[in-house]
Formats: C-alpha cells, structure tokens, sequence
C-alpha cells in the first residue's frame, strides 16, 4: 500500500525547506542580475561596497563576502576582479570605490527586485516572520559554529 503526505498539513522547518526557499528566492535574483550582465557573488560584493560606511580594501571586502556566502577567497577576489574590469568598482590606493555606474546597477537591481519580493513576502503575518527570523538566526549561528569547528 502506498501512502501519501497530506497536503494540508504543516510543513516541518528543517534544512531542506531553507535551501528549498534560498534557492527559490536566489533564482528570481539571479534571474535579475543576468539581465545586468553580473553573477550573484560579483552583487554581493558590489553591494557589500555600496553600502559599506567607510571605504573597503580588497581584503575587507573578500573577508566580508566570504563571511556571508562562505565562498573561496581566490573566488571572490576574482569577482571583485570581475567589478574592475566592468568599472563598477574602481581603486583609490589601497580602497576599492563603488563607482557612479556601481552604484547606479545596485540601485536599478534593487528596483527591479522590490515588487517581487514584496509579492513573494506579502500577506505573511508579522508574528510569523519575527517567529522565522529567530529561528533561522539560530540555525545560522549553529551553522557558522560547526564551520568553525569543521575548518579548525
């Protein structure tokens, strides 16, 4: 006998569902981001320099990203690398600038981007995005810990 999930019930949070939804709401970026000729990593240091509140050297900025995507440093290097060549970042001494054009990208990407992740958040209850928000802080804390662990 075959039996099957009910599709009424609740779904359980585990670290299925959270790469399920990252990768979902990451295509809808990504799909964006193709149309502006750059790659997910080459947005999010070019974005970490953007908002950055004082000037960001290289290493600064390949730390950083690393941090939150937990990428190859050499990887990162080469997107920022990537951001130079494009002219989306430029180099004043020992800094890497947002240029006018940098700036400009992030800004039109976050525009383009906003209507559909407020379609893609619309209608969840408030408790229920508090209630998510401390939960997946938690699992990203525990994660970041077993990293540590692992790469000690």
């Amino acid at each position: 006998m075959t039996t099957t999930a009910s599709t009424s019930a609740t779904p359980r949070a585990d670290s299925r569902a959270l790469g399920l939804a990252h990768y979902a709401a990451r295509g809808v970026l990504e799909r964006v981001l193709a149309r502006h000729g750059i790659t997910f990593q080459q947005h999010v240091a070019l974005r970490a320099a953007v908002t950055a509140d004082a000037p960001q050297t290289p290493d600064d900025l390949v730390a950083q990203v690393g941090g939150s995507l937990k990428g190859d440093p050499a990887d990162i290097q080469a997107a920022l690398d990537q951001l130079l060549a494009k002219q989306l970042l430029v180099e004043s001494g020992a800094h890497l600038h947002p240029t006018d054009a940098g700036r400009e990208l992030i800004a039109a990407v976050g525009a383009e981007v906003a209507p559909v992740t407020a379609r893609i958040w619309d209608g969840i209850p408030a408790e229920d995005l508090a209630a998510a928000g401390r939960v997946l802080a938690l699992v990203a804390e525990r994660a970041n810990a077993e990293l540590s662990a692992l790469t000690a």
